[in-house]
């Protein structure tokens, strides 16, 4: 063969180099779409209303006086509870800490209080009563703060009134059911 065609031709490691780089564009787009989206998804979460606060699951007990692991949160925001729910709305006792999961497993947000406070708590029920179902409203004697916000494996403990924060932790977290499947 003579030089001439011998240069014309490709040698095999041009072929090879030419596939790396393939690989590594390749490779660079993928790395970048990765970020991209994880960048987006962490976002999107660290946006959230209130603090996440660990799963502990669903498990269904029979009595509140049932022996079951203590809730990683105080008011809690998921684990053992009732095979029941409290009805939706405003209450003016307490309610059993293994009703109020279930209620947060079917889509609700508990707004409680631990204060006596009648201007307070007139603000909050305003709130409360803007929404026909999946808000619950209770006084929580005992919790460190004036005001809870509780959704499943959320919540937003605060000592001044504020209605946007209220309102917004209700928009994000209302209505979304929690029932593994």
């Amino acid at each position: 063969m003579s030089q001439e065609k011998q240069a014309r031709q490709p040698s095999r490691s041009d072929g090879l180099e030419r596939r790396r780089r393939r690989w590594i564009a390749v490779g660079a787009v993928v790395v970048t779409a990765v970020a991209v989206v994880g960048y987006f998804a962490w976002r999107a979460t660290a946006d959230l209303p209130g603090t996440a606060v660990p799963d502990q699951g669903n498990l269904h007990i029979q009595a509140a006086t049932q022996p079951h692991l203590p809730y990683n949160s105080d008011p809690p925001t998921s684990g053992p509870h009732l095979p029941y729910i409290a009805p939706w709305g405003i209450h003016t006792a307490p309610i059993a800490k293994e009703v109020q999961v279930h209620n947060l497993e079917d889509g609700g947000v508990l707004v409680q209080y631990n204060c006596d406070c009648p201007e307070l708590v007139a603000k909050l029920k305003a709130i409360v009563k803007r929404y026909d179902k999946e808000v619950i409203l209770a006084p929580y004697p005992g919790m460190k703060s004036r005001i809870a916000l509780t959704a499943w494996g959320r919540i937003d403990t605060f000592d001044d009134f504020d209605e946007a924060r209220i309102v917004r932790f209700i928009k994000a977290y209302r209505g979304i059911d929690h029932h593994k499947r």
